[in-house]
């Protein structure tokens, strides 16, 4: 964990946003698929973060319009509306939330809707590529 100054309570984690140095970064995890949710809700919790979990569109929604989160990570095949859909949504309620697209499926990188999210990732056992760009995206 980084050391605290007394000089700011805030530290850039993302170009456009800052976050409390004091609480760790939230991440809202966005999966229709149970034990990817608590796979992941596991691994990122041991890390530091805060989590929140959504397993769908409209319950994703909620917690963004919170604004209690500094970086989601999306699945994009999805019961309901799609993850491409939802980054859309997100986009609109507020541009500078990073998101993480996360899928099973390779195609929907040439989406054009998935240029929109920071980043765009398959879907591995090996949760390290994933980490790594969440870290990266929220500077923890």
């Amino acid at each position: 964990m980084k050391s605290i100054t007394s000089e700011s309570n805030h530290v850039p984690h993302h170009p456009r946003q800052t976050r409390n140095r004091l609480q760790p970064p939230s991440i809202l995890i966005v999966d229709d698929e149970e034990h990817i949710l608590r796979l992941y809700e596991k691994e990122f919790s041991e890390d530091g973060y805060q989590i929140e979990t959504a397993k769908d569109a409209e319950e994703a929604i909620k917690i963004v319009q919170e604004g209690k989160v500094n970086v989601v990570v999306l699945d994009i095949k999805m019961d309901g509306k799609n993850g491409l859909e939802v980054l859309s949504d997100f986009k609109r309620m507020n541009k500078d939330l990073p998101i993480v697209l996360n899928s099973a499926y390779c195609t929907y990188k040439n989406d054009f809707q998935s240029w929109l999210a920071d980043a765009y990732l398959v879907k591995s056992s090996n949760l390290e590529e994933l980490k790594k760009t969440v870290s990266n995206l929220v500077n923890f």
